[in-house]
């Protein structure tokens, strides 16, 4: 015989202590990260807090937000999420990079499209994708090591954005080997200005930040 519809009430479902703190960061999360496609970037989010991974959010909501059909999609804040979830490796496997950047809703043919700009088979250095990355997102050689800058400093937001001048001299020195124009001569001798007026090993936005050739 049919068995009879069960009833239930609140007391008769349990819901776990943890679950409304948990709905509540995601929700957070979500609103700060302002995700295109939030099933995608849903899946990435739980995957990472299951594993104890850094979590695909935004350090703070960008406006405005760019979308697929009219832009690249990248923006500071997602490279800044990427580096998150990516700094802690020298090397970083390509499929899973590729997997990171769909889940924070980015398209793949920008994916393929940057690495492009140099070629990789399976693996590539993490600084290097930062760095390609940081280029796509503006014209010049100068306006890539400012994102950079931002994306790694230590200082408050706002503040002089400084990082050691070896990271800077390595990522401005690989990015001037993409454009064919840029005699190395030239990028030696400005770094060499650089490292003249720096203080302490550091090199800051107002240090560098001025006219410089296209990539």
């Amino acid at each position: 015989m049919p068995l009879p519809d069960a009833m239930f009430c609140a007391q008769q479902i349990p819901i776990p202590p943890e679950l409304p703190d948990i709905l509540k960061q995601f929700t957070k999360a979500a609103i700060r990260t302002q995700p295109t496609d939030v099933l995608r970037w849903s899946a990435g989010y739980f995957s990472a807090l299951s594993r104890g991974e850094p979590l695909p959010i935004k350090d703070r909501l960008e406006l405005p937000v760019a979308t697929q059909k009219t832009d690249t999609g990248l923006t500071q804040g997602l490279l800044k999420v990427l580096h998150k979830q990516c700094n802690h490796m020298q090397y970083v496997e390509l499929a899973d990079l590729k997997h990171k950047w769909k889940n924070l809703c980015l398209p793949v043919e920008k994916f393929k499209a940057l690495l492009e700009l140099d070629p990789h088979e399976n693996i590539i250095e993490w600084i290097k994708f930062l760095a390609l990355g940081c280029s796509m997102l503006g014209g010049s050689l100068n306006t890539a090591m400012k994102h950079l800058c931002e994306i790694l400093t230590a200082d408050p937001e706002g503040g002089p954005a400084r990082i050691p001048f070896e990271t800077f001299s390595y990522v401005y020195q690989y990015l001037s080997s993409l454009d064919p124009d840029l005699p190395d001569s030239e990028t030696e001798s400005y770094l060499a200005m650089l490292k003249e007026n720096i203080k302490n090993g550091l090199i800051g936005l107002s240090d560098f930040f001025f006219p410089r050739r296209h990539i």
